[in-house]
């Protein structure tokens, strides 16, 4: 069968769901955004449509209406069991109801029921949020609009999210985006992830301007954008008018301050890096981890790119840190029982597990390896630094960021999403209850720089005893409502959302000072505002606020909310749907419900169910789904999808079919592991120097086959994208096998031997099992590393290069030209050490954020009694590389 990929219904429906329009107002580091999702019931039968999509995770979703015909329907926030009741009241009495809902384990999904569409009718919904930006570490501003939603991993046992999925290329809607800019200061430029008309400036100052998502979205991806702002991130303060509607002294009824802060630190106590510090890294090793970064040709596995990434981990770590590498999956591991001392011996032997870590772990059971990290006794004097790489993808996202936050007083916690549709509330709850920084990598993103500049915060003194001091006008006080400031970084936004109660004088001006400590250095930061409202804010910044104190009360345990008294399970519950009703604002208690009582006319017959399906990477795509499962309670049908074979030779096998696979893949989605091949009676299989990716144990050379069958292996056979879990039967992910070097030299060779290889089916179609174990344990070789890399792998814990063949290869001279002008007088290393921070300066400083720290080792390294004639050197190396890099530059 060509095309594999189905619907969660047992036949291919329609769906009812036919275009979404979404519009993007940013103002300044604010983002309002418009959803729109039209639908259309073509059938000749009552039909209720469900999606489930994914949001940001830090989104206040605050607007729900439905639009039939000329009636438009606004819907209420209610408590989500009663909202669930009234939805199912009205449409058993054959009214036309509208359900908005958050998961319950995670808050950047959400599900939309529209019901009792009558045939022949279209309804249009509409959907507004409102979200800060997270600013980059190249200072641009990321707006992320999800379309990628990836089925969660749950923990055997657990409830699981079930997601309707298929391919992009088969969703059956269609997408418009469009976005405007504004900000005080000009737009200097939008940059995207996705096709983009051309930037519009509306005025002449160039502070609006508006874009486009150009026809023909492939849904293969989040729709990213990137705003850059002329001299960005000035400390800002908005002050916004209450509701006139609301009762003055309520959260809607006040006047609400939006404080936005950007510490800047003093630059000779940026440069002074932290040489002590034990340093966890968690890496996912789940079967989805075996996916391409991206959808280009040759693009690297989030494995592969991971393993990279903690190459420089462990290169650029200081000396006298401590250290360990856990990776998880069904299950956990951890290179050394305990966190070592960091020492040319513990890095190289955690260098060597490293670079045999696969994607092979099964699942994405997170929350044991962190209980296991957290039960370790921290190092006196060593602050524990964590780092988690994963692709986001779980599903008891809440329970896992609890228990970072129970922890936080012991930890930073700085987190990376990897690829499209990582969980931005697990990603961003990571790192904001944990007191670090979260970075997401994507598209065409590098993992490297952004992994590396967290490691720079990490490295960075601490910032400590952070207070906040108002000085308001009399008659007016402050009730803070953010949770306290407990982490500051460089360069990073941190968010004030204060109450305003009383009147006060117009023309009235407020101030706010942030004192701190940095290492030892006493420090402040003052902002002056107006105490004036700003004019068509909108309540942006109430809902923003709102949504500020839902999230911090879902995090609190029962107990913590009670004041005085026992505990009481409803308490924390009660005082969010309050909040939650009173702004308007969704949350995990509550949901949005709208009836349409107008019509008079109940819709007659039996309510069909559509599942809407969410767009998967067609890279992301292989496997089956659970067998049912529930998502927010309600029954989910089972998820039937798998992405279509790539290079394919010849053809399917089919009963008396021969397959010969010389060099490509064979990709087919099993549930469960099974052996090499279970073919049909009469087939027969050739895979030379390939991969056969049913879901095999990796690296089995052997064929075991069912009877009738006959396959012939001739090279081994790396599974590396296509494991299987046992237990949970989640999709997996297969990525195609490219034919190694050397390989087209034994192909013709191996051709010549299948014939003998392979023998016929005896009369009663049993194959002689002697004649199978012809296959040749012939190891493909890797494609070459890069130069990058391969330089800083040579790299030792101190800091210094070693002279040798290897450096001499990696600076791209011969053995005998590195030797031949080594300066006399200077020892071997220093001069390996000058020659590769040349080659670094002179010929990869657009990667310069990837090597600085480990280049800052080797500086140090040299500036001990090591280095009598730098200077000689310095000139003999850039002779040699044919550089013109500075001492001064080096740093030296």
């Amino acid at each position: 069968m060509e095309n594999c990929c189905g619907l969660l219904t047992s036949k291919q429906e329609p769906v009812p769901l036919k275009s979404v329009e979404v519009e993007l107002e940013v103002r300044d580091h604010v983002a309002t955004v418009v959803s729109t999702l039209n639908y259309e019931n073509k059938e000749d039968k009552p039909l209720e449509a469900v999606f489930v999509f994914p949001m940001p995770g830090d989104a206040a979703v605050c607007h729900f209406s439905a639009t039939i015909g000329q009636t438009q329907i606004v819907a209420e926030v209610k408590e989500k069991q009663k909202a669930r009741e009234e939805y199912d009241d009205a449409l058993s009495s054959g009214q036309q109801a509208f359900l908005l809902e958050e998961s319950d384990q995670s808050p950047d999904i959400f599900s939309l029921s529209v019901g009792s569409l009558p045939p022949g009718e279209s309804a249009s919904i509409r959907l507004e949020y409102v979200t800060e930006l997270a600013v980059q570490a190249d200072e641009g501003l990321r707006f992320v609009l999800p379309a990628v939603l990836n089925p969660r991993y749950h923990p055997q046992g657990s409830e699981g999210v079930q997601v309707t999925s298929v391919p992009a290329s088969l969703v059956p809607y269609s997408l418009s985006f469009s976005a405007r800019v504004s900000s005080p200061r000009p737009v200097s430029k939008v940059e995207s992830n996705c096709p983009m008309d051309p930037l519009k400036y509306l005025n002449t100052e160039q502070s609006q301007a508006t874009v486009k998502l150009a026809a023909g979205h492939k849904f293969d991806k989040d729709v990213e954008l990137l705003i850059y702002y002329k001299d960005a991130h000035q400390p800002t303060a908005v002050v916004e008018a209450g509701q006139t509607s609301a009762k003055p002294g309520t959260l809607m009824g006040d006047p609400l301050v939006m404080l936005s802060l950007y510490p800047e630190f003093p630059q000779a106590v940026m440069s002074s890096l932290a040489s002590c510090g034990e340093f966890v890294f968690l890496l996912d090793r789940s079967g989805s981890m075996g996916v391409p970064m991206n959808n280009n040709e040759g693009s690297q596995t989030r494995i592969g790119s991971a393993r990279d990434t903690l190459l420089l981990l462990l290169k650029s770590i200081p000396m006298g840190c401590y250290f360990n590498i856990y990776s998880f999956g069904s299950s956990y591991e951890h290179i050394f029982p305990k966190s070592v001392e960091y020492s040319e011996k513990t890095m190289e032997e955690a260098l060597k597990k490293v670079e045999g870590m696969e994607d092979d772990l099964g699942g994405t059971e997170i929350l044991e390896a962190l209980k296991h990290i957290y039960s370790q006794a921290c190092i006196p004097n060593q602050p524990r630094q964590l780092f988690v790489f994963t692709d986001g993808e779980v599903g008891n996202t809440k329970e896992v960021i609890n228990l970072v936050k129970k922890n936080s007083a012991s930890h930073r916690c700085f987190s990376f999403g990897i690829g499209e549709g990582a969980s931005s509330a697990l990603i961003n709850g990571l790192a904001k209850e944990g007191g670090g920084h979260a970075q997401f990598i994507t598209g065409i993103d590098r993992m490297q720089p952004k992994v590396m500049q967290s490691l720079r915060f990490a490295l960075q003194p601490a910032v400590v005893d952070i207070s906040v001091k108002w000085d308001l006008p009399k008659g007016v006080s402050v009730s803070v409502l953010s949770p306290p400031i407990t982490t500051l970084f460089q360069g990073q936004r941190s968010l004030i959302y204060a109450q305003l109660t009383g009147q006060s004088p117009k023309a009235a001006e407020g101030s706010v000072t942030v004192k701190y400590s940095l290492a030892g250095h006493p420090s402040q930061n003052k902002l002056h505002f107006n105490l004036k409202p700003a004019e068509d804010s909108g309540l942006t910044v109430h809902r923003l606020a709102a949504r500020t104190l839902i999230r911090s009360l879902e995090m609190v345990e029962d107990e913590e909310v009670v004041e005085g008294g026992e505990p009481d399970e409803g308490v924390k519950k009660k005082k969010v749907v309050e909040l939650s009703v009173q702004s308007g604002v969704s949350s995990a208690f509550t949901a949005f419900i709208a009836v349409n009582k107008g019509s008079g006319e109940t819709i007659q017959g039996p309510l069909v169910r559509r599942n809407v399906p969410t767009p998967m990477p067609m890279m992301a795509m292989c496997g089956g789904g659970a067998s049912g499962g529930r998502m927010m309670g309600r029954p989910i049908p089972r998820m039937v999808s798998c992405s279509m074979p790539m290079r394919r030779t010849v053809m399917e096998a089919s009963p008396s079919a021969q397959m010969v696979n010389v060099g490509g893949m064979k990709s087919c989605s099993m549930p469960k592991r099974r052996t090499v091949m279970e073919a049909s009676p009469s087939a027969q299989m050739v895979n030379v120097g390939g991969m056969v990716s049913c879901s095999m144990p990796m690296r089995r050379t052997v064929m075991e086959a069912s009877p009738s069958a006959q396959m012939v292996n001739v090279g081994v056979i790396e599974a590396q994208s296509c494991k299987s879990m046992e237990s949970c039967g989640r999709r997996k992910n297969c990525s195609m096998s490219k034919k190694s070097k050397g390989m087209k030299t034994l192909l013709t060779a191996m051709r010549r031997t299948v014939s003998s290889c392979v023998r016929r089916p005896t009369s009663k179609g049993v194959v002689q099992r002697e004649s199978l174990n012809c296959s040749l344990d012939i190891e493909p070789q890797q494609p070459p590393r890069d130069p990058l890399l391969q330089l800083v792998s040579l790299q030792k814990a101190s800091g210094c290069w070693e002279l040798d063949p290897a450096l001499a290869a990696a600076v791209g001279k011969t053995s005998e030209e590195v030797e031949n002008t080594k300066p006399a007088s200077e020892n071997k290393e220093v001069w390996a050490t000058i020659l590769a921070l040349i080659w670094l300066h002179g010929f990869k400083m657009d990667a310069q954020k990837e090597w600085e720290l480990l280049a800052m080792k080797a500086v140090s390294w040299l500036r001990a009694p090591n280095a009598p004639c730098v200077a000689e050197c310095v000139e003999a190396g850039n002779t040699l590389l044919g550089c013109k890099v500075q001492k001064d530059a080096l740093g030296i």
